[in-house]
């Protein structure tokens, strides 16, 4: 699936890629709304309609990632709701094997997410993800999500890259067109993001965006190329 001969850099989203997305899911879905209505004193189905109408208006903009922009919106420190449930974060499987053997093989690992810089914090503090990293960038560095094309050319002038020798693994479908479309070669997505939850069906699927379900598929040392 992947020849590892042609790739120098690699880019890694963290949620949903690197760790399992269940700890959003649940925080977004259901803990929030649960502290949301205590806290107002309202029922929780009110609580949920009336957050899912606001997140769902800021989708695909960097309002959607920024704990500060919710924080006030909500009047809630949505950074301190998340530590409740710290326990949650995790890697999802084989990820530090893949990660150990980047290192092995001296590929430049870079970390691109949309986590707002309170998120990620929290989340290296549970895991310890940073050690394998090069470089850790967040689109809240730029103003920009990574659905918005113009983000790579921001990580590019200060991590530069060659996108023919790039890979960049993601388990969003527009991050992932976004990337293409400014010309990253190697595109790859991940079918089950959430341990929760029922492995995704990419209908009429991008065939330049190859997809796997863990990171054991695709270990260099499987790619008797090298």
């Amino acid at each position: 699936m992947i020849n590892w001969r042609e790739i120098k850099t690699v880019l890694l989203d963290m949620d949903g890629t690197l760790l399992d997305l269940h700890f959003d899911n649940y925080f977004w879905l259901e803990h929030l709304p649960r502290r949301f209505a205590e806290l107002n004193d309202i029922p929780e189905t009110e609580a949920q309609s009336s957050l899912m109408q606001k997140t769902e208006a800021q989708q695909g903009h960097l309002n959607w990632y920024c704990l500060d922009y919710w924080s006030q919106e909500l009047s809630l420190d949505i950074t301190a709701l998340k530590r409740e449930i710290k326990h949650l974060i995790k890697f999802r499987p084989h990820v530090e094997s893949f990660l150990e053997e980047l290192q092995a093989t001296d590929h430049r690992v870079v970390l691109v997410t949309n986590a707002h810089r309170g998120s990620l914090d929290l989340k290296l503090e549970q895991v310890h993800l940073a050690k394998y990293l090069d470089r850790i960038i967040s689109s809240h560095d730029f103003k920009l999500p990574k659905e918005n094309p113009d983000f790579w050319r921001h990580v590019q002038e200060i991590e530069p890259f060659d996108p023919e020798t790039t890979l960049l693994i993601d388990d969003s479908e527009p991050v992932l067109r976004s990337a293409k479309a400014f010309g990253i070669k190697h595109l790859l997505t991940i079918l089950l993001p959430d341990s929760q939850k029922p492995r995704r069906n990419r209908q009429d699927a991008d065939q330049d965006i190859k997809e796997i379900d863990h990171f054991n598929e695709i270990f260099p040392s499987n790619d008797k190329r090298i």
